[in-house]
């Protein structure tokens, strides 16, 4: 199944099951008007929600209206929570490598999380807004889950059963703002303005073979102005799988139903054959081998297109597309 949220209906928008094809969808007033109501009761109400993505699939559903990503909102326009994890170990290992820094052994048995901000995503085709071209601006293309309630202490082999839907995110970073936040030693915070989610997130069944539980084995493909920059398989070198993920985020707390937790960068380490899904680990790269880097970071007008297709080639999620604009103050 494929939901999505409209932008309309106020500020957590109106929720939409959409057709595997991606053209066509329609509300589901009766079950949810909202994907976070939808989850908050998602035993009650996930059955009438497919017999609604049954009928758009066979176009017998009188009601439907075509489906068009720049109307979309995230699906969750904001959320709870927002965690984001560090689990392809090679993209650390790249950033720290370039910078002399050795890696900490703990990271090989014990995930990197930091808490995102989630009172703001902003839709999957729109500008990426920043004030100063020099703060680096940089995407990172990434794999997310929602969950339902999730209990504190939850294991890492019962954790896999809160998963409800799987999306792709941008998770914007402004690097050159990173290494002053990180010095005070209390983690990101002006660095990683809004966050962007695919325009539909799935069920997932929805992947059939590409989902094993807790990896995506399918390559996300990050274009660059209209240029492949990079198409790692999801599912490959991902040290941590979302189960371990969710079981480290609520180790000391509980989760509630719409929390949404990130697989970090996905990497894989063979950057040469696959690319990249950040500028940051392109321009280590680069830094490895000749020195330096070459690769510039984004600056106004740059495009930046995050999407994952099935095998036989349907896009699953629709697109992330977004354009990086200036933002003006006052």
């Amino acid at each position: 199944m494929k939901v999505a949220t409209l932008k309309e209906g106020g500020r957590d928008g109106t929720l939409v099951v959409v057709s595997r094809d991606l053209a066509v969808c329609a509300t589901v007033p009766r079950a949810a008007r909202t994907l976070q109501a939808a989850l908050d009761h998602w035993h009650d109400c996930e059955a009438e929600l497919r017999e609604v993505y049954r009928l758009l699939n066979d176009r017998q559903l009188d009601r439907a209206t075509p489906f068009h990503a720049a109307a979309a909102a995230s699906p969750m326009p904001r959320a709870y929570q927002w965690a984001d994890g560090s689990a392809y170990l090679h993209h650390a290992e790249l950033l720290r490598k370039a910078r002399k820094a050795e890696m900490p052994q703990s990271l090989y048995s014990d995930p990197l999380m930091y808490q995102g901000g989630s009172d703001s995503f902003i839709g999957p085709e729109d500008d990426i807004l920043v004030a100063d071209e020099a703060w680096g601006v940089d995407f990172e293309g990434e794999v997310a889950v929602i969950t339902d309630d999730v209990p504190m202490g939850v294991s890492p082999a019962a954790a896999g059963r809160h998963v409800k839907l799987v999306l792709l995110v941008n998770d914007v970073s402004l690097r050159n703002l990173i290494p002053g936040e990180l010095a005070k030693g209390f983690g990101f915070y002006q660095s990683k303005p809004a966050t962007a989610f695919s325009p539909v997130a799935v069920t997932p069944d929805e992947l059939d073979a590409a989902w094993d539980g807790g990896r995506v084995h399918l390559p996300l493909v990050c274009h660059v102005n209209g240029q492949e920059f990079g198409r790692p398989d999801a599912g490959a070198d991902m040290n941590f799988d979302f189960p371990a993920l969710i079981a480290h985020a609520a180790r000391t707390r509980e989760l509630e139903a719409g929390s949404i937790i990130g697989s970090g960068t996905v990497s894989n380490r063979d950057p040469e054959r696959v690319g990249c899904c950040c500028i940051a680990e392109r321009r280590m790269i680069e830094t490895i081998a000749e020195g330096a880097p070459k690769t510039p970071f984004l600056r106004f007008g740059d495009r930046v297109r995050i999407e994952m297709f099935d095998s036989q080639g349907r896009s699953i999620f629709g697109a992330i597309d977004q354009k990086v604009a200036p933002h003006r103050t006052g």
